[in-house]
């Protein structure tokens, strides 16, 4: 219980630690190139992990779903725990919990605590009040890696000559966290969920008159 407890307490308290500084040194949009194929780029989604879905139309039930989910997976950790289930699942799980809780503490709270940061670097609990009411701040990213870049040859189907870039989504440690406790659990299937041995059936005799009875 020890370990996927201190991955809860962990992984949000680093992710945080890193959205804060970004948010309260950089401007939206601003970047810092460490290496070509790992930049710091600050910029702010509506979505889920990588950006997906964004759309401040459903921003509220995308919150609403990671508080939901947050809820759906403490459960099933609790549930493997008490079970006594693989280490390694648990902390798998715990991985994608504390993920999960980290992007859902910018959703619901960065609007309130953080004033707009596109023309200038965002400050702590502004006098004017932040950009969003509760449960529609954007979730902070900031991680980038263009390890591979090019463009597609001529002859490619639908994106010939067009740029390719991998990996294009800019994502913070939250998502990292999520995208690592998925694969785990992907890859080490097999271990975590083993097959139960099969029942074997009762072995069936025949009475004297011949017919199939079956021993108890």
């Amino acid at each position: 219980m020890k370990k996927p407890l201190l991955l809860i307490l962990l992984v949000p308290l680093v992710d945080q630690a890193i959205k804060i500084y970004v948010k309260t040194h950089f401007v939206l949009g601003e970047e810092y190139k460490i290496a070509p194929w790992f930049i710091i780029d600050f910029t702010e989604n509506n979505g889920i992990a990588f950006g997906m879905f964004s759309g401040q139309n459903i921003k509220i039930f995308l919150s609403l779903f990671r508080i939901l989910a947050v809820f759906g997976i403490g459960w099933y950790m609790w549930h493997l725990i008490k079970s006594k289930a693989s280490q390694g699942l648990i902390l798998s799980v715990a991985l994608i919990f504390a993920g999960a809780l980290g992007n859902i503490i910018d959703s619901a709270f960065y609007g309130i605590i953080f004033n707009d940061p596109t023309y200038e670097v965002a400050t702590m609990f502004p006098k004017e009040g932040g950009y969003a009411s509760f449960l529609h701040g954007q979730v902070v990213d900031m991680f980038f890696f263009p390890v591979i870049k090019g463009h597609f040859p001529s002859w490619f189907p639908i994106w010939g000559t067009e740029e390719f870039m991998f990996f294009r989504p800019v994502f913070n440690f939250s998502d990292s966290a999520i995208t690592v406790g998925v694969l785990l659990i992907v890859f080490f299937q097999k271990r975590f969920y083993p097959r139960q041995p099969e029942i074997e059936q009762q072995p069936v005799a025949e009475n004297k008159t011949g017919e199939n009875t079956q021993n108890i």
